[in-house]
């Protein structure tokens, strides 16, 4: 281990090496100009103040510099007509001093904090060099026997078994137990929820089946010369087989979302106007409830997204709404917006759910017990479908319920970039 932290510390220093000797390459060229900068500025100074004209100076005249030390020089100008003036230049250099000492002295500071990364540096590429020694040892002599002993350990791993998980016991291996079990765990998981999924839809569909071969049964016994048996056969069959053709419409819609085969038709919607339109078709159809419709006085509240989806999804809120709400109750309808987020919401005064059931009613065919009966029906792939639809449209579902109250869905979706919401 000792050999293994001495290569990571020397990749460490030569790393810093590199940097320390960039930064001292800046800053020589830095304190050059600065030098060729402030020696440039005080000659033109002296020019100016002796009124001789610095191309003049250059080309026709000269410059002389003389005294022992920087800070007894003597600048003398001679013009090309022979005048001459002297200055001081070693005031200027005693004046500058000081300000070249500080930048010299950050300079300095910051090269020597630089010295204090080599550790840095090598506590970062500690996960590195740790996995570049484990994949040099896997590649050694014995790195084939415990390849070879990984791969043991997967075979000898069942496929029935309620839990999978490959053990070795070797430290070296533990990494790779890791990812290996957490890809066979997600592969476990999603074998269970096909494995329920189609368990749910063939219970869902037995039943429909079930009453319709009772009914075929029925008309072949007695039901051919008895008009009444007849006739109540007659609309149990349509009832089941509407039942059966929705049920199926469900799982063949959940599908072909799963497979990334539905088609949107985006376009520019005003969800005030889609929801008014759901208002009136549901008060149309159901006059056992009352359906209230809120709508903000002003502004305009678009979003861009495939209309019919939408509509499908707040109308199985509504439809879930009027449910498991008594007749006569109340069931409202609103729409809100906020800075780059049109929202609205399906408010119902229903028999509400607990926590424990609103964590899971948006999966398939998922009912709550005590809502599990003849009158309500359903079969509980509405809000499954209606979810899948606001996450294909990057949005987002806030549920809120309580018993012998009511139940209120929020739905929130991206504002349409032309057209942001009002509030």
């Amino acid at each position: 281990m000792k050999k293994d932290g001495k290569k990571s510390g020397s990749i460490a220093r030569r790393i810093n090496g590199g940097f320390i000797a960039k930064t001292l390459g800046r800053y020589f060229f830095l304190n050059l100009i600065l030098l060729v900068g402030a020696a440039l500025v005080y000659l033109c100074w002296c020019a100016e103040r002796a009124g001789i004209p610095v191309d003049g100076l250059l080309h026709d005249g000269g410059l002389l510099v003389s005294g022992k030390g920087l800070t007894e020089w003597t600048l003398t100008l001679v013009a090309g007509d022979g005048t001459s003036a002297s200055f001081a230049a070693g005031t200027a250099v005693r004046l500058v001093f000081p300000l070249f000492c500080v930048v010299f002295g950050w300079e300095l500071l910051s090269l020597l904090s630089q010295l204090t990364y080599t550790g840095h540096i090598r506590r970062r590429l500690r996960p590195l060099n740790e996995l570049a020694i484990k994949a040099e040892m896997l590649s050694g002599s014995d790195g084939s026997e415990k390849m070879e002993h990984l791969r043991q350990a997967i075979y000898s791993v069942s496929a029935d078994a309620a839990e999978i998980q490959v053990r070795t016991g070797d430290k070296d291996l533990q990494s790779i137990e890791i990812a290996i079990n957490n890809l066979l765990q997600k592969m476990q998981d999603s074998q269970k929820q096909q494995t329920r999924f189609v368990s749910d839809a063939s219970h869902e569909l037995r039943t429909p089946i079930s009453v319709i071969q009772g009914y075929v049964n029925m008309l072949d016994r007695w039901g051919k010369d008895d008009p009444a048996v007849l006739a109540e056969a007659i609309e149990a069959l349509k009832n089941e087989s509407t039942h059966m053709k929705e049920l199926v419409e469900q799982l063949l819609f959940l599908a072909r979302g799963d497979s990334g085969r539905n088609n949107f038709n985006l376009v520019q919607l005003d969800l005030c106007d889609l929801m008014q339109e759901v208002w009136e078709e549901s008060a149309m159809i159901d006059d056992k409830h009352e359906y209230r419709l809120k709508l903000p006085q002003e502004g305009r509240f678009c979003l861009r997204g495939d209309a019919a989806m939408i509509k499908q999804a707040v109308r199985i809120f509504v439809q879930n709404a009027a449910k498991y709400t008594p007749e006569g109750g109340v069931i409202t309808l609103g729409v809100q917006g906020e800075s780059g987020r049109v929202s609205y919401t399906v408010q119902d005064e229903g028999i509400g759910m607990k926590q424990s059931d609103v964590e899971h009613i948006f999966e398939r065919f998922y009912r709550a017990d005590d809502t599990r009966t003849s009158s309500t029906g359903g079969s509980g792939l509405g809000l499954s479908i209606a979810k899948w639809i606001i996450d294909a449209h990057a949005g987002t579902i806030e549920v809120i319920s309580r018993l012998d109250l009511g139940t209120r869905f929020t739905v929130s979706l991206p504002a349409s970039e032309n057209e942001s919401a009002e509030a």
